[in-house]
């Protein structure tokens, strides 16, 4: 019966704050300058470049999945490798409406914090793989069916969005809520305090490989991490496990490989847990 409070408790909670977010963030995209923004991705200067994709990871509401195609467009149209680079990492683990959901949920200094960690290992990542020359581990592979269009806002096309998102998005944010009341109700606090609430080192770096072939979304990993928190369980193995989930899944290692070769890929998935593990480590200190 706890459980069951715990979990109606938790999915009322979601659904309302994920639905007003949401139409919120849908009602904006109207105002989002796109083809000012792909200009600036293009830039000569690079710190220009760089913000311009930390700002479209930003405002692209996409999981890791859906960002490939967009990564194709980009290198399609011969942008940075880079800037690339860091639009591919950045993006979904820079999600607004996950963003803002994390700050309600688990605190905005935790989301602050989440925030200027994750852009700048991707950036350090981007430029880095950059320097070791892994752009000439790109495919020459195009993908159709991406297009650009320019939005005017209205009401209706904020609330279509809002449904199409919630359709997309919403059932995992459900799906977290039941395993977080399940590991609420079920899992004993003082198991959780003595075994995951400890500052070992060790203890990152698994949760960090563990996140990827779990495929747990950003938005499934919410509720769960709340509930761990609550448990007793250590900030950075959670932190580090819902970066490495919400960077690389297994479905989106497998579209890369469409586009990238091997040594590109491995590379990505290594860098994902490193800066999944090395989030938890800054986490532990904060």
């Amino acid at each position: 019966m706890e459980t069951v409070k715990s979990f109606l408790f938790i999915a009322v909670e979601l659904t309302i704050l994920f639905f007003v977010i949401t139409f919120l963030i849908s009602a904006l995209q109207a105002y989002i300058p796109y083809k000012k923004i792909e200009h600036y991705l293009s830039e000569k200067n690079t710190w220009v470049g760089v913000i311009a994709a930390l700002l479209f990871a930003f405002i692209t509401p996409f999981c890791s999945c859906s960002t490939i195609p967009v990564v194709v467009n980009m290198l399609r149209k011969n942008m940075p490798f880079a800037i690339v680079m860091i639009f591919l990492f950045a993006s979904p683990v820079l999600d607004p409406t996950i963003l803002t959901l994390m700050g309600v949920i688990l605190g905005w200094k935790v989301t602050i914090i989440y925030t200027i960690v994750t852009a700048t290992f991707s950036v350090i990542i981007g430029f880095s793989l950059t320097k070791l020359g892994f752009s000439r581990y790109v495919k020459s592979v195009m993908m159709t069916g991406y297009e650009e269009e320019t939005k005017s806002f209205h009401w209706k096309g904020a609330w279509d969005e809002t449904l199409t998102l919630m359709k997309g998005v919403y059932p995992y944010l459900i799906i977290g809520a039941a395993i977080g009341a399940v590991i609420h109700g079920m899992v004993p606090t003082a198991w959780v305090s003595e075994w995951l609430g400890q500052e070992s080192w060790w203890i990152v770096p698994i949760a960090a490989v563990v996140g990827i072939p779990l495929y747990i979304r950003l938005s499934s990993m919410i509720p769960i991490s709340q509930v761990f928190i609550l448990k007793g369980m250590a900030l950075g193995p959670v932190m580090a496990m819902m970066i490495s989930s919400a960077g690389a899944s297994l479905p989106e290692v497998i579209l890369l490989k469409s586009i990238f070769k091997k040594q590109l890929v491995i590379a990505f998935v290594l860098s994902v847990i490193t800066m999944a593990t090395l989030s938890g480590f800054i986490f532990y200190l904060v």
